[in-house]
């Protein structure tokens, strides 16, 4: 019934898709460190508009909390407008009440999956991210490792990671903000820490606050909660879709004007020539 093949053939096949495509993506436009809700859509975002974009994430699945509502019950929450979202990712919802929509985790996490991958993010899970690439005052990329290395005991390890260059990382790794405390163990940012729950405000301002808080570096998600000390916001969702979404826009702004003073550079070149 099924094609012949050997098992070699199958390793072979493995190893050359999944090596041809690194090697391309180790320069990319950006890099989205953390692929919950807001990666995730900031990432379907840039790739729309024809951006190179690369999505890490360290476990072995994609979609962060977007899987699972509140105490293990794969309910999702959103607030209004949040179903115009919903409605362009083709996620079925209810109405529990005015203006508060209900959907399955599993199909919304899935539906959005699909929406990325289907726009060209590339996506590299079961990797960690290390450190940042800081050039010239400057992110300008990420460092990385498999995830099972962080989990081998140190005095057997001697694992040394790899880097990956872009002109722009999103940090959406969510309360641990791990991309912004590469920068605070230096010194150079100091993070506030998320605050108790209250969902009314931290949406707003987890929207509101979404975006570059160093060179090259955009925070989304319940990641920008941590950097400003903005109240945690629970198993709803709105926020989360609104703020990559946002991410996406501050990582545009970002692209465009490196392109022009590349242009510019390339004309002063020119004209000394």
């Amino acid at each position: 019934m099924f094609q012949r093949t050997t098992e070699a053939r199958i390793s072979k096949a493995i190893i050359k898709e999944f090596s041809g495509w690194l090697q391309d993506y180790i320069i990319s436009d950006v890099i989205v460190v953390g692929g919950g809700p807001s990666g995730l859509v900031a990432a379907r975002e840039l790739a729309k508009n024809k951006f190179k974009v690369l999505v890490i994430e360290s476990n072995n699945y994609i979609g962060g909390g977007f899987w699972i509502g509140g105490y293990l019950m794969n309910t999702l929450t959103f607030r209004a407008p949040a179903q115009e979202v919903l409605e362009e990712l083709d996620i079925p919802y209810k109405e529990a009440e005015d203006g508060l929509f209900v959907a399955d985790g599993p199909h919304a996490c899935s539906k959005l999956i699909a929406a990325a991958c289907d726009a060209g993010v590339k996506i590299l899970n079961m990797t960690k991210f290390d450190d940042v690439v800081l050039r010239n005052k400057k992110v300008e990329g990420a460092v990385i490792n498999w995830t099972p290395v962080s989990a081998l005991p140190r005095q057997i390890t001697c694992v040394d990671p790899i880097s990956l260059e872009s002109q722009v990382v999103i940090d959406a790794t969510g309360h641990d903000a791990f991309v912004c405390k590469a920068l605070e163990r230096r010194g150079i940012i100091k993070l506030k820490d998320f605050g108790a729950m209250d969902v009314n405000s931290s949406e707003d301002l987890v929207v509101e606050n979404t975006g570059e808080v160093y060179p090259g570096l955009v925070v989304t998600g319940m990641a920008v909660s941590t950097v400003y000390g903005i109240p945690r916001m629970g198993p709803t969702f709105a926020g989360m879709l609104f703020s990559g979404r946002k991410a996406a826009q501050e990582a545009g702004k970002i692209l465009a004007k490196n392109k022009m003073n590349s242009e510019s550079m390339m004309m002063q070149e020119q004209m000394t020539a």
